[in-house]
């Protein structure tokens, strides 16, 4: 008899304004992790904001209607703990990890800092300099660098195609009123999470918890989400002053709730996912000794996805390992797996998803995330159900139905000296 892993119970309690809050108590801890999850990314703003949902990530650490900077950054560092955010396409987080004696006062600190930003002109000119330096480290390293412009090709005129730092322009031309502005249109009470993982119990976390969370006004946001037109198909080569050839190939592919995301997910790990195992990395890296680095992604939104292959090599092989990730998405297409090659597979993406949920800060950014995304958070043992009953015919038929070549974008960066 198969043995159900079941992901441990979570509950939720909503607030009078409309702030939702989700706690999965774990005894064996000391430690609290909580954050605010909000349903607003760099895919939400205007033409002229771009960089502006990552630029209020860091401005939201400079002052608030009670607290300077230092006073925010020394609140939990002097306690052990730890608060940090990120910004991606589509979420904005504000989280924190201390002792659980301080979890109200981590609390308190991410209300502030979330809802009771000022936006201090001084401290976003200030700001504006230290973006402007992560963007030139960013756009110095051509695997980072790359991923931006591949996404502005499968996205063309599409604000999911635009660099998450935005453009030196746009981050120079910010001011006090454009984070104000952004603020009040994409921010709604029902649209954002407050998880937390740790020891407590949920009517400890509800009681420290209620000062704070429930004097964030009500507010609704006034944004709506236009999916991306369809886009034709582009094959680009750049010469750029590096020394290594960098390629990435890639697709658009399945929504965020779309029925066959977790098959797409499994033949993602197949084909280039983390492990030494994968056929990407056994085929071009063990095998032929052509990359340090390939593997393979597939990122879903609320209305499309992203698969992509990355790898870096010397240029007199970036042909050799092309035609060779080629092949290798060409037998998933035309060699359903065997018997034994699904069951391992199967195996391996449970091991992975079960010890990803080891990490129990992660785990309250997942909670937080899945909540908002699809309304509830599937179980291990859901997930572990629907990867069991996977077939191989239905991972055939994904294969054929995203990995349709006439369909694919095509980025290579190569050395300016280099002859192809």
């Amino acid at each position: 008899m198969k043995q159900e892993i079941k992901l441990p119970d979570y509950q939720i309690h909503e607030f009078p304004n409309g702030i939702r809050l989700v706690h999965k108590q774990v005894p064996s801890t000391k430690i609290a992790h909580c954050g605010f999850i909000l349903d607003v990314g760099s895919r939400d703003e205007l033409a002229d904001e771009q960089g502006i949902a990552h630029f209020w990530e860091h401005m939201a650490f400079k002052g608030t209607e009670k607290r300077k900077s230092f006073h925010i950054i020394n609140r939990l560092e002097i306690l052990g703990g730890e608060i940090n955010a990120y910004t991606t396409k589509e979420k904005i987080a504000f989280h924190a990890s201390v002792l659980a004696s301080h979890f109200d006062k981590a609390v308190d600190l991410l209300t502030d800092i979330t809802f009771f930003s000022i936006f201090p002109e001084k401290e976003i000119e200030k700001e504006k300099g230290v973006i402007l330096e992560e963007m030139s480290m960013y756009l110095d390293t051509p695997d980072d660098a790359i991923q931006d412009d591949f996404d502005l090709l499968l996205y063309p005129g599409h604000s999911l195609g635009n660099n998450i730092l935005g453009t030196e322009e746009s981050v120079n031309s910010f001011q006090r009123s454009d984070f104000q502005n952004f603020y009040k249109r994409n921010i709604g009470n029902e649209r954002l999470i407050f998880s937390s993982v740790g020891p407590m119990d949920f009517e400890t976390v509800i009681r420290k918890s209620q000062p704070f969370l429930e004097k964030i006004p009500v507010q609704a946001s006034s944004k709506t989400r236009t999916p991306p037109p369809s886009g034709i198909p582009e094959s680009r080569i750049e010469k750029r002053p590096i020394s290594q050839a960098h390629l990435m190939l890639g697709c658009r592919a399945y929504p965020l709730n779309h029925e066959r995301r977790m098959g797409l997910f499994l033949l993602n790990n197949v084909l280039g996912g983390p492990a030494l195992t994968s056929r990407l990395n056994f085929t071009i890296r063990e095998k032929n000794g052509l990359v340090y680095t390939v593997e393979s992604s597939y990122s879903p939104y609320m209305d499309t996805g992203a698969f992509s292959i990355y790898l870096g090599t010397e240029s007199k092989n970036l042909e050799k390992a092309e035609n060779l990730v080629l092949k290798e998405i060409l037998n998933l297409r035309c060699k359903p797996l065997s018997t034994q090659q699904l069951h391992n597979a199967k195996e391996q993406i449970k091991g992975q998803l079960a010890m990803a949920e080891e990490g129990n800060q992660m785990l309250m950014l997942m909670l937080g995330k899945s909540i908002l995304d699809m309304g509830r958070v599937e179980s291990l043992g859901e997930i572990f159900s629907a990867i069991d009953l996977m077939s191989s015919k239905e991972l055939l038929d994904i294969a054929n139905e995203v990995w349709d070549h006439d369909s694919w974008v095509r980025l290579a960066f190569v050395p300016e000296k280099s002859k192809k």
